[in-house]
């Protein structure tokens, strides 16, 4: 997690946590007056728009006494949804034996983008089956990943 993700990650937590909601993640989008600042929340009966809204209006209570970005950006606040984007080795740990689509910030065998079987971590690593063969990739590596939904006929 870089620095400035760390610290947006510390003074918005305990206002998700207070109001009964897990921080799932955040992405911080910098692109100049168009960048933007998304909130994921998880809760365990969901999350409605409303929860949403509640929790945009405290964060920026807060961000308007502590300011902690410069310039002009977006606030979103949302559920992570059902293509989820996973951040920490927890996430990883939790949805093993889901199909993950990973983008990596370096290539691997000449190729960034991998979508496979997560077969969960070992130390801080990711775990990942595809093509009958399994990749070891260092979380610091990767870049996004998001759980790919798989529907049943």
């Amino acid at each position: 997690m870089a620095i400035k993700d760390a610290a947006l990650h510390a003074l918005i937590e305990p206002v998700v946590t207070a109001m009964g909601f897990e921080l799932w993640g955040i992405d911080y989008l910098s692109q100049g007056k168009h960048s933007r600042l998304v909130i994921y929340i998880d809760g365990p009966d969901g999350v409605t728009v409303d929860d949403c809204a509640d929790i945009s209006r405290q964060v920026s209570a807060v961000f308007d006494v502590e300011d902690p970005i410069a310039g002009e950006y977006r606030l979103e606040v949302s559920s992570p949804g059902m293509d989820r984007p996973l951040f920490s080795l927890d996430h990883f740990e939790r949805y093993a034996g889901h199909v993950v689509a990973l983008k990596l910030r370096a290539p691997y065998e000449g190729r960034r983008k991998y979508q496979g079987l997560l077969a969960g971590i070992e130390g801080d690593d990711v775990l990942l089956q595809l093509d009958g063969e399994e990749y070891c990739f260092p979380i610091d590596g990767i870049d996004q990943a998001r759980v790919v939904p798989q529907f049943e006929d």
